[in-house]
């Protein structure tokens, strides 16, 4: 099993209902279990639209026995279950779930880069994560 820490956010519709149905999702995944989960907390929009709601967002720590490719294509199965349409870069969206860092990995794929490129750019990310690790 590896221990992975997700980033989840969501600006559109119910975002507590939509972050907790992802939740529940990820929980329910093949070999994978929900370890901990942050609080919520608000935030701005970083890039993107002009005029985009707030966030809120979350952190998971989560442990798994698939493959941080097989994550990433199951969490994007997700996101679309819960309604994301892919429209702007950093536009608004129902769900989204970001993979922060899968176990002690590095990953540089065109598809997948862990550590989360910007993880340190983002208090939104920063502030969550800390409470789970």
């Amino acid at each position: 099993m590896a221990v992975c820490y997700l980033g989840v956010g969501s600006n559109l519709g119910n975002r507590k209902e939509n972050i907790e149905s992802a939740v529940r999702k990820i929980n329910s995944l093949k070999d994978t279990r929900v370890l901990k989960m942050s609080g919520l907390i608000q935030s701005q929009p970083q890039g993107g639209p002009q005029g985009q709601p707030k966030y809120l967002n979350a952190a998971l720590k989560i442990d798994t026995e698939l493959s941080p490719l097989i994550l990433l294509k199951k969490l994007k199965a997700i996101e679309r279950q819960l309604g994301r349409t892919k429209t702007v870069r950093f536009g608004p969206r129902t769900i989204d779930l970001d993979i922060l860092f899968y176990a002690d990995k590095i990953i540089k794929r065109k598809d997948l880069i862990v550590p989360h490129p910007r993880l340190l750019e983002r208090d939104f990310v920063l502030r969550p994560l800390a409470e789970v690790i």
